[in-house]
């Protein structure tokens, strides 16, 4: 008797795990479809969204900026990293410092809110680093 119910609250515990990620992988597939719908709206690439997301990411940007600023902002900075990304620049610090730069000054060009804008930097940097190999074909 001890036995079957110690089963059976295990085999009820791998239910509610089991439904625990299933309900995740629906939120997760919810989440990937709002993002595929939000890049289209935006009229964006799969990079320039991965960009848009990076600086998109603040609050104070996106109240100051607004979508299409933001959406400008991810395209220039697409570009800015198609052009100077060379094969293995995610291993030479020179060239990510020149990157680094790069994206600040774009930032700034554009109007970013400057007490987020290292961290906007970093996001970018990620994101370039992410989809380095794609980039650089």
């Amino acid at each position: 008797m001890v036995l079957r119910k110690i089963l059976t609250v295990n085999y009820i515990n791998a239910l509610i795990t089991a439904t625990g990620v299933i309900e995740e992988v629906i939120k997760l597939a919810k989440e990937i479809e709002e993002m595929d719908q939000s890049s289209k709206n935006l009229k964006l690439t799969e990079y320039e969204y991965a960009f848009y997301s990076a600086v998109a990411d603040n609050e104070s940007a996106r109240e100051l900026m607004k979508k299409d600023k933001l959406r400008e902002l991810a395209i220039n900075l697409t570009e800015q990293v198609k052009n100077n990304a060379s094969i293995d620049w995610t291993k030479k610090e020179s060239v990510k410092a020149k990157l680094r730069v790069s994206i600040r000054r774009t930032l700034r060009k554009f109007g970013y809110p400057p007490d987020m804008e290292e961290l906007a930097v970093d996001n970018t940097l990620k994101q370039a680093e992410l989809i380095a190999e794609e980039i650089t074909r």
